[in-house]
Parts: structure tokens; sequence; C-alpha cells
């Protein structure tokens, strides 16, 4: 679906994992060159656990990547950034944060806690987040908040909810748009590189 064929797409799930019916997992079956990073334990995670297996998976191919990152994956990346070495964060030429999950609120399970605080850095590479104006997860407002930290791009979408099985988005179709948006930025910041 992506013009370049040769960037690997890198699924990055949240808390629970994402199921057979997420979208996900469809677009993990739909787009070239997509692979799925698989937490040990997705029920109860841990920090260092999920962002030195994000790191895993980015070091095991050596082709230019786009992290596809949703709800605590969202997290798990801006953590993995915030540290990693700078020959695997070259790899990585951009990110697409989908509803990401906002650990530092009040009401967060217990489980997430220990992803807090949540890097306040710039990502080094185009991002893109989406978010939704009714995800309990995160308000709108903390998404644009955490876009402008992250230096990304930012959708709020109306009615969303935290954009998964439940609220919906079984296969999300629509999320390509953002996904292509994506492409075109890195695209641009590759020829501005150049």
């Amino acid at each position: 679906m992506m013009r370049n064929q040769t960037i690997r797409h890198l699924i990055v799930p949240g808390w629970q994992g994402s199921a057979d019916a997420h979208w996900q997992s469809h677009w993990h079956r739909s787009l070239p060159n997509s692979a799925r990073v698989e937490q040990a334990d997705w029920l109860t995670p841990n920090r260092e656990d999920w962002v030195a297996k994000l790191q895993r998976n980015i070091d095991s191919a050596p082709c230019p990547t786009i992290l596809i990152a949703h709800s605590l994956g969202c997290i798990t990346v801006a953590h993995w950034a915030a540290q990693a070495p700078a020959e695997l964060l070259g790899r990585v030429q951009g990110a697409l944060l989908v509803a990401p999950a906002d650990v530092q609120r009040s009401n967060c399970p217990s489980a997430l806690q220990n992803f807090a605080p949540i890097p306040q850095q710039p990502l080094p590479f185009p991002s893109q987040l989406v978010g939704s104006d009714n995800d309990s997860a995160a308000s709108a407002a903390r998404a644009i908040e955490l876009a402008r930290d992250w230096g990304s791009y930012v959708t709020i979408l109306s009615g969303a909810g935290h954009i998964n099985v439940q609220s919906g988005h079984q296969r999300w179709e629509q999320g390509f748009t953002y996904l292509y948006r994506l492409q075109n930025r890195v695209d641009q910041h590759r020829l501005r590189s150049a």
C-alpha cells in the first residue's frame, strides 16, 4: 500500500496486545514488509522490558522502519527514542502514534504506571499523532500536549474513543490516510537532509 516497498512497517501494540480483529492486526496483514513487536507479558507490562523488546525488533532488520504504535505502544516508542543509540534511531524514518495512553492521568491503571513519567523531548524523526476527543486513555488536550512535546503533527478525531475494536475500529481504513501523510513527511525530510 505504500509507495516505498523497502520501508519496513513495525507494528507496536499497546497494553493487552492487539487482538486479531484490531486494526493493527489488519494492517500487519495488509502492509508490505510488516513485522510486529510481540511482548513477553501483555497484561503486566514492564517499561524496561517493553523498550528493550522494541529495540531488539528495530535492531533485527537493518532497513528503514516506520513505527505504527497504539496506546501504550506510543509511550514505549517515546521511552525508546529518549535513550536509543544513534545508529538505531537513524533506522526509524517516522512514527504513527495512535491514541497514546496518558500513563500520568489520575485514573491510570496501576499496571501502566511504571511507564510514567512520559518523555517530553522531541522525537528525532517525523511523527503523526492521532487522538480522539472522547478517549478515556488521554483527553484531546493531553494528546495535543504530547504531540507538542514530541514535535508530532496532530489530528484529533471526533467520537473515535480509544481507536480500537471496542470503539469500532477493526480495519480502520481511514487510518491509512495518516500513514500516507506521514510517509510524505518522511520523504520530504529525507529530501531536505540529502
